[in-house]
């Protein structure tokens, strides 16, 4: 059992930054591939990023690559997503969620834990 509680989001101005957190219960983080998904206003969940257990391989949506980096800290049991140079349409809630082993995968029914989500607002 994993338990995922997101933190850190909140509202900025486009063209700012933001460090989400995802942190995580259970002895066994480091089993863990993580995803990051997002759900706009009106829209469908979306897949954002990806890490592998180790954090030595990611995977990004073309819609991030370049302004959005995800890292883990095993040892802290979290996770992290780094977003920079921030767009109106980067709106969203965005959760975290857990997938036992890698490989890294966009697909949401692949991961089974996932956390309460925090909101992101980019004002134009």
């Amino acid at each position: 059992q994993v338990q995922l509680v997101e933190s850190g989001g909140g509202l900025v101005q486009a063209g700012g930054s933001l460090r989400l957190s995802c942190a995580a219960s259970g002895r066994t983080f480091s089993f863990y591939a993580m995803g990051w998904f997002r759900q706009g206003p009106g829209k469908e969940r979306e897949f954002v990023a990806a890490i592998s257990r180790s954090g030595g391989s990611t995977a990004y949506a073309d819609s991030v690559k370049g302004r959005f980096t995800s890292s883990r800290d095993n040892a802290k049991k979290t996770v992290y997503l780094q977003m920079n140079s921030l767009k109106p349409e980067d709106t969203a809630v965005y959760y975290c969620a857990a997938r036992y082993g890698d490989p890294l995968t966009q697909r949401e029914e692949e991961y089974r834990y996932w956390g309460q989500g925090t909101q992101v607002t980019v004002s134009s």
